[in-house]
């Protein structure tokens, strides 16, 4: 059974950073399109970042531009969500999730079938 589990989120202060980690059991992550998404209380998830397996083009959300890197370590079957000058505005609870094609058209929930349970964000003073 398609696996996917997130970790390192948690609380930081606004500014700060913290680096998500999604991590694939039973397939390679190498052969999918990958998504991080997020959800806050009261709003729907939207799209963050996201990544192709081709040639490794990206998305990111305007909202995330310049402060969110997303990136693979096909070694270790895990794909990375940087998230660098945090805003409380991006306090949320944030998943990835698989495509099971190569290539991503658009960075929203229904074009990834495969989730993992979510990770919390927090940023607060």
């Amino acid at each position: 059974q398609l696996q996917l589990v997130e970790s390192g989120g948690g609380l930081v202060q606004p500014g700060g950073s913290l680096r998500l980690s999604c991590v694939a059991s039973e397939f390679t992550l190498d052969y999918y399109a990958i998504g991080w998404f997020r959800q806050a209380p009261g709003k729907e998830r939207e799209g963050v970042s996201c990544i192709s397996s081709i040639n490794g083009s990206t998305y990111y959300a305007d909202s995330v531009k310049g402060r969110f890197t997303i990136s693979r370590d096909n070694a270790k079957n895990t794909v990375y969500l940087q998230m660098n000058s945090l805003k409380p505005e991006d306090t949320a609870v944030y998943y990835c999730a698989a495509r099971l094609l190569r290539l991503f058209r658009l960075c929203v929930p229904p074009e990834f079938g495969y989730w993992g349970q979510g990770t919390q964000v927090t940023v607060s003073s």
